[in-house]
């Protein structure tokens, strides 16, 4: 027994000490250490698969980051981290990455799967609504609500829902519908999650109701379930309805002719361009691509999901828009979940659904914050408040600042009346829109927005302590920015406002190191008319005479200008419009433009030899040198400002031989 408390003893100092190690300083800029740990999670970030620890690699790794942290060190002795429009990009990236912490995850991905399971099956169902849409005052969201309660009675004791849909929904189209909704199919719109839950718990023939959407109240009735039709892509032949009886008989004679004509043996591409009328698709077989359930009229919809196989078509088939003829090129199911998933997982996080995700976070920051909460303070607040005050632009938080706590995080984090009453007075549209409401609920309804704000805020504060890689990243992001404004400071605005040095490095360092190869000037002739005549006797002259002579010679005062010329200079073997020709005199063929009625050539004026390139021609490339040398020497006087201590021992810990 002894021996094995020794041993375990050992396990747990050999534990420590790793740990210790992982946290002890490998080096320190200016009082500022750089843990192990530190070190060792960015060199595995940023060399990934090459990270293998190596003295070598570490130590190359090691100047590199040193190098960092010393232009990290100076940006904040700058004061850079002090400026505002920096501090607001670094929120924005804080709030960004703080998202994927403060969701439950768990929640999130039954969400996910509960909706790609549901989109597997389509439900037929008929509604009565009974209309009453979220911002209603408390006494028409009652009304509603009872007058709901009240068809659902009468229908189960025996009255029909189709001759109640027909009677009483009022959605508009429930008299010609008598309110059914045809197949529907996940995800419903947002604000419509309980009806979709609703329905897809049910079987054929049950009824629900009242269930609360954006819309209002529904009574529901399931009248069948399918598996989900998923997608078909689809020719057709489209004749369009006349104005007149007479008419409409000839056009569904035409659709007969179109069908017959397939019968006999006809292409489907000649039989469509021939008679069909929809004449946007005629000339592309009529084609109109992939579409799912309730995109088109159920009659069309129900033809086309009847074809058996690719290539098979219908019979005409008449909407209110005219005769159809069918022809399917394609079926394709409901796509796996691993394929759907990432686009579910957006609609579900923009969906109010997501609510649910949020609320089990809540609970979670809560149970782990310690959450206390106070009810009777808040009940004793509310009591005070008068709803002919509460309600208006008169309503003004207590001067005296109460300080009774209404609830708290631990300690350290505590949430007074005061602070809900400064809330109120921030909220005062959502305050003020609660009129006509009980003034309870009106202050329940704040008060539950205002506490899940400060639970995500609060868990966004602990994000740090709670989460080494949220710490790490946050470093990160806060860093490069440092990094990018000190390098723009010091560096890169430097090398291109300051040309007196930019030239004097050029000078003496650089004017060596870009030249031209050969090259040649070129005068890049324009004649602008076609006629072959006129193009010779310039082409001719141009062989003979300086390109001064040729302008005399072809452009006349007072007449429009015939010839123009542009001179250019062409380096050896990088271009195109010489081809071959690489001597003084030489001319290129002339090219003729029928559409602008223009004639070109160029002519070899002079070939130079190679020589050195001034700053004006090397600009972008010397900048860039100039910026390396602005940051090299800028990294050597950081060291000299910030002189850095390796630990040698602490840094032969992380060597894997």
């Amino acid at each position: 027994m002894f021996k094995n408390l020794i041993a375990v003893a050992a396990m747990i100092l050999l534990a420590c000490s790793a740990s210790a190690q992982n946290d002890a300083p490998l080096f320190t800029v200016k009082g500022n250490p750089v843990t192990a740990s530190e070190f060792k999670y960015i060199y595995s970030k940023t060399n990934q698969d090459k990270a293998d620890f190596s003295e070598k690699s570490l130590r190359e790794y090691l100047d590199l980051y040193t190098n960092f942290k010393l232009k990290v060190q100076k940006a904040r002795d700058m004061q850079l981290d002090t400026i505002a429009s920096l501090n607001s990009e670094l929120d924005g990236y804080k709030k960004q990455l703080a998202k994927s912490y403060l969701e439950d995850k768990e929640v999130t991905e039954k969400l996910i799967r509960e909706a790609y399971d549901r989109m597997l099956l389509d439900v037929d169902v008929s509604h009565i609504l009974i209309n009453c849409d979220r911002n209603k005052p408390a006494a028409d969201t009652l009304r509603a609500y009872n007058r709901a309660v009240n068809l659902s009675r009468m229908i189960f004791k025996g009255v029909s829902f189709d001759k109640m849909a027909y009677d009483s929904s009022e959605e508009k189209s429930a008299k010609q519908t008598r309110g059914n909704l045809g197949f529907i199919t996940a995800m419903l719109p947002d604000g419509y999650y309980e009806i979709e839950k609703t329905i897809y718990a049910g079987k054929p023939g049950d009824m629900f109701g009242p269930v609360r959407s954006n819309a209002g109240y529904h009574l529901l009735r399931i009248n069948a379930v399918r598996p989900a039709r998923g997608e078909i892509e689809v020719n057709q032949i489209l004749i369009r309805k006349g104005d007149t009886p007479e008419k409409n008989e000839l056009k569904k004679m035409r659709a007969d002719s179109a069908y017959n004509a397939l019968q006999a043996g006809g292409k489907w591409e000649n039989v469509c361009q021939s008679y069909s009328d929809d004449k946007s698709t005629a000339g592309k077989g009529g084609y109109i691509g992939f579409f799912s359930i309730n995109r088109y009229q159920k009659v069309f919809e129900d033809a086309a999901f009847a074809i058996e196989n690719d290539g098979d078509y219908s019979k005409p088939v008449e909407t209110t828009l005219g005769w159809h003829i069918i022809q399917r090129k394609s079926r394709r199911p409901i796509a796996t979940f691993d394929q759907l998933k990432r686009g579910l997982s957006e609609r579900v996080k923009r969906d109010s659904r997501s609510e649910l995700a949020k609320q089990a976070i809540i609970q979670k920051i809560k149970k782990e914050g310690n959450f206390f909460e106070d009810s009777k303070v808040l009940a004793a607040w509310t009591s005070k408040q008068a709803d002919t005050v509460f309600h208006t632009f008169k309503w003004k938080p207590d001067p005296a600042k109460p300080q009774d706590v209404l609830f708290s995080y631990g300690k350290d984090k505590v949430y007074t009346v005061a602070d809900f009453e400064d809330y109120c007075q921030r909220s005062g549209r959502e305050r003020m829109r609660g009129g006509g409401y009980p003034v309870q609920e009106t202050i329940n309804k704040l008060y539950k927005t205002w506490g899940d704000e400060t639970a995500m805020s609060f868990e966004e504060s602990q994000l740090d302590r709670k989460y080494p890689e949220f710490k790490s990243l946050m470093r990160e992001y806060e860093e490069g920015i440092l990094l990018f404004e000190a390098l723009k400071q010091n560096v890169w605005d430097r090398a291109n406002n300051d040309s007196v040095g930019l030239q004097k490095y050029y000078n003496e360092e650089l004017v060596m190191k870009y030249k031209w190869n050969e090259r040649a000037r070129v005068t890049f002739y324009t004649i602008k008319t076609d006629d072959p005549k006129v193009l010779a006797s310039v082409q001719a002259l141009a062989g003979k005479k300086p390109t001064a002579a040729v302008l005399k010679k072809f452009n006349k005062k007072g007449k429009p200008e015939l010839v123009s010329v542009m001179e250019k200079m062409y380096e050896k073997d990088k271009n195109k419009d010489l081809g071959t020709l690489w001597n003084a005199g030489d001319m290129t063929t002339a090219k003729s433009d029928a559409g602008t009625k223009t004639a070109s050539f160029l002519k070899i004026e002079q070939i130079v030899p190679p020589t050195t390139k001034v700053l004006s021609e090397a600009r972008g490339y010397a900048v860039a040198d100039y910026q390396d040398y602005l940051e090299k020497k800028w990294i050597q006087d950081l060291r000299k400002e910030y002189p850095v201590v390796i630990d040698e021992a602490v840094l032969k810990a992380l060597i894997k031989k």
